[in-house]
């Protein structure tokens, strides 16, 4: 419990120190890498995932550079836990990366109202990063403040993997894409029950309490981001209720088991002890990589799914304002976006590429998770609704703070009511700063 409270707390004081950070007027960008006196210029690139996607992006950077001799890429790297705490205090410094790896919403939103960001836009408008083809849909998803602040590095969407071997020693059915969340719960139990081991990993509420607002027909925030976007908290009581429920009953694990968790390979759904895990789609490469169980792809449960599911970027680049090698910058974003070789190397592993002729080319020799990855997203293309990109500045630290409240709750220290009344007064007095 204490070290999900200090991650929590760490999460605050980061973005104290962003706010901090950004109000210096200096120009001058600490720490900045130049040339190597030869003509050689040097940017450094940060971002976060499993090893199989440091493994492929330091493959990638090397592809860029023996095209490009005149740019060298310094990498820094680290797992999702962290990495934008590492951000903020680098942002304090007025010392971000020329290249960094950005989050839709919240975090995007962030840095976008503190001006961290440089504006792409000069650099599609005049070609350097070419994007003709996108969809105006998937290029909207890094505009904020009407300027392009991210170029998507592919198409992505919340998917419910599921072991198929598991559910078949419990007897039980797969799901399909119109499973309900009572079903959900019902497999869950009759896994338990039937192998003695989890019948689902434990949901956490930053991506998946969103989904469950917007199957019901809310959002989490109003429109224009400056208050909660349902009002009645038995909504956040219920969904609280059905984990709490889950892990007292051993159904699900605690967040002691969870907190074991340091990375993809070690999730239970890897080593065959939980059937469910509710996560992004282009995770599947990671998964698999990990793994030599049998996984599948559907839907997240709910009796109106269609409206809670969404696309949207895996991740997006970004190169910071303090760079001063922004064109070169925008080079690697461009074959980034443009080079068959980039997702010859990663496959669907930032998600499915933004470019139609990069999926078609991809397309004939596709590896088998790929191919499910790609199919994946077609199915949810057919059964989505658009996303929300209302997310205020202060959401992480909104986000931060449900996920507080939802250890309390699993832990017995607050009741769901509780909680759910609890959220909603940290949440207002945090947009009313």
């Amino acid at each position: 419990m204490k070290k999900n409270f200090l991650r929590s707390m760490s999460i605050g004081l980061a973005l104290v120190v962003l706010a901090s950070g950004c109000s210096s007027d200096s120009d001058e960008a600490t720490g900045e890498t130049g040339g190597d006196g030869d003509g050689q210029v040097e940017l450094r690139m940060t971002w976060w995932g499993s090893q199989s996607r440091h493994d492929q992006t330091q493959e990638i950077i090397k592809k860029f550079e023996e095209e490009n001799p005149d740019i060298k890429i310094n990498s820094e790297f680290t797992g999702f836990d962290g990495y934008f705490e590492k951000m903020a205090a680098q942002a304090a410094g007025n010392n971000l990366p020329d290249i960094m790896q950005q989050n839709f919403g919240e975090y995007l939103n962030q840095y976008a109202d503190k001006n961290l960001l440089a504006d792409l836009t000069e650099f599609v408008e005049d070609g350097t990063i070419n994007v003709e083809g996108v969809s105006d849909t998937i290029m909207d998803s890094g505009v904020k403040n009407e300027q392009m602040l991210g170029i998507p590095t592919g198409t992505n969407a919340l998917t419910a993997f599921y072991n198929v071997d598991m559910l078949e020693q419990a007897g039980v059915e797969a799901p399909d894409e119109n499973w309900t969340w009572e079903e959900y719960i019902d497999i869950a139990k009759t896994v338990h029950e039937e192998t003695g081991k989890y019948g689902t990993r434990l949901m956490e509420p930053n991506n998946l309490f969103e989904y469950y607002l917007r199957e019901k027909g809310h959002k989490l925030f109003n429109e224009d981001g400056t208050a909660l976007g349902y009002e009645d908290d038995q909504l956040l009581e219920d969904y609280f209720t059905m984990n709490k429920e889950l892990v007292d009953a051993e159904v699900a694990p605690g967040y002691d088991t969870i907190a074991q968790i340091k990375g993809v390979e070690d999730e239970l759904i890897v080593h065959g002890d939980a059937p469910f895990d509710f996560r992004w789609s282009n995770q599947a490469t990671a998964l698999d990589s990990a793994s030599d169980q049998n996984l599948e792809m559907t839907l997240l449960p709910g009796s109106n799914n269609t409206e809670g599911m969404y696309l949207k970027p895996a991740m997006l680049w970004s190169i910071s304002e303090n760079s001063e090698h922004k064109e070169e910058a925008a080079r690697f974003i461009d074959f980034f976006t443009n080079s068959i070789e980039v997702y010859e190397i990663s496959g669907s592993d930032r998600g499915v590429p933004i470019k139609e002729e990069i999926r078609e080319e991809m397309s004939a020799e596709l590896s088998e998770t790929d191919q499910k990855v790609f199919d994946y997203i077609e199915l949810v293309t057919e059964n989505s609704s658009a996303i929300d990109s209302n997310f205020p500045g202060q959401s992480s630290e909104i986000l931060a703070t449900l996920q507080e409240i939802d250890e309390l709750v699993m832990y017995g220290e607050m009741t769901p009511a509780d909680g759910a009344a609890d959220f909603r007064a940290k949440a207002e007095a945090i947009l009313a700063r």
